[in-house]
């Protein structure tokens, strides 16, 4: 399996868990990850919130780690990267006011380069106008805005741990689609696991 180069968009109050994980999960199996953010360079960090599903009416917010930003977003070349992944929690809706974060998410559409979104990671497709006539899913709160893009809604089962599908595009619900969700994303990527 020849290593593959993934490019992943966080910012402050990225979800913990979606940002963490994934950047773990890839790396454990041989690939590179450049860990990115506006504004911020090789070293610093960005602050993330765990979401958790406790039976509220909406997910629960609480402090979580700081994760280390290990390549600077303003010297990138997305052409230089095999797939993007796009971790959800608040982050994604300021970043997809910046136009070189939506134009970085239109390169992986334009060039069908496998791409990993999450929750409301969605946020950054839809601005990016890459989801029409896509199936997707994704945390249910951002389900009207996939609408309204054009995308097919994909319904989630109730504890969140499946993703879907098309094409280059892999989307799931939240966090605990991490298995199904990263598994699709590699293969995707070409990447296969012996077991």
């Amino acid at each position: 399996m020849a290593a593959k180069k993934i490019l992943m968009l966080v910012g402050d109050f990225v979800e913990d868990y979606e940002a963490m994980v994934p950047f773990q999960m890839l790396t454990m199996v041989g690939h590179q990850v450049d860990a990115v953010c506006p504004g911020k360079k090789p070293g610093d960090t960005v602050r993330t919130a765990v979401h958790d599903f406790e039976g509220d009416q909406t997910y629960s917010e609480k402090p979580g780690h700081n994760f280390e930003i290990n390549a600077d977003f303003e010297s990138i070349d997305p052409a230089q990267y095999d797939g993007l992944v796009i971790p959800g929690g608040r982050s994604p809706e300021y970043l997809r006011l910046d136009e070189r974060v939506l134009a970085v998410v239109r390169h992986f559409a334009q060039a069908v380069k496998p791409i990993a979104s999450i929750c409301h990671g969605q946020q950054l497709l839809v601005a990016a106008g890459v989801v029409s006539g896509k199936r997707c899913t994704a945390y249910p709160a951002v389900r009207p805005e996939l609408a309204l893009a054009g995308a097919t809604w994909c319904d989630v089962n109730q504890t969140y741990s499946n993703a879907v599908t098309d094409g280059n595009l892999v989307t799931a619900p939240a966090w605990p689609a991490h298995p199904a969700w990263m598994r699709q994303f590699l293969d995707l990527l070409g990447t296969r696991i012996e077991t």
